[in-house]
């Protein structure tokens, strides 16, 4: 992952971008692995780690009736927290993370491991669900991992 985040800084920088996050299931961890980079303050505005539902629909602006209607973990409600969050800082790009890192708090709908992830970014709107195996430690890293190798991806 420190080659992805090493190119995401150097692709932000060359093309004069911000990037921001909204992070759940993750606490922050990709902020904190960002944020190791040695100049990132050039390119990373800020994140909101938001973990309750309220925070969701506080500060990043996610709709009520999304989380009521199909629950936090969910590609809409992933989008929302992106779009959010790069209202509230302003970011070029924006990513965001939701979902179900465990050992409890899933169902037979959503099991543990079930991630939504969204990228806001110049002409893109890119969002999706993917399921990871392992502890609670395993699927954040997953998770956080995923997010960097796919904005490295959507920004080329």
């Amino acid at each position: 992952m420190a080659k992805d985040i090493e190119k995401v800084v150097e692709t932000l920088r060359l093309r004069n971008q911000t990037l921001c996050f909204a992070e759940s299931c993750t606490g922050g961890l990709l902020s904190s692995t960002l944020t190791a980079e040695p100049g990132i303050s050039d390119v990373y505005v800020g994140g909101v780690v938001a973990y309750a539902n309220s925070i969701k629909e506080n500060v990043l602006r996610v709709p009520a009736h999304l989380l009521r209607s199909i629950g936090a973990v969910s590609t809409p409600v992933a989008l929302s927290m992106a779009k959010g969050a790069k209202a509230l800082t302003g970011a070029t790009w924006a990513v965001s993370i939701t979902g179900i890192a465990g050992p409890s708090g899933g169902s037979d709908r959503k099991p543990v491991g079930t991630v939504c992830f969204a990228i806001i970014g110049p002409g893109l709107e890119w969002s999706t669900q993917e399921s990871f195996k392992g502890s609670r430690t395993e699927v954040q890293k997953a998770s956080a991992d995923f997010a960097t190798k796919w904005l490295l991806e959507k920004m080329q």
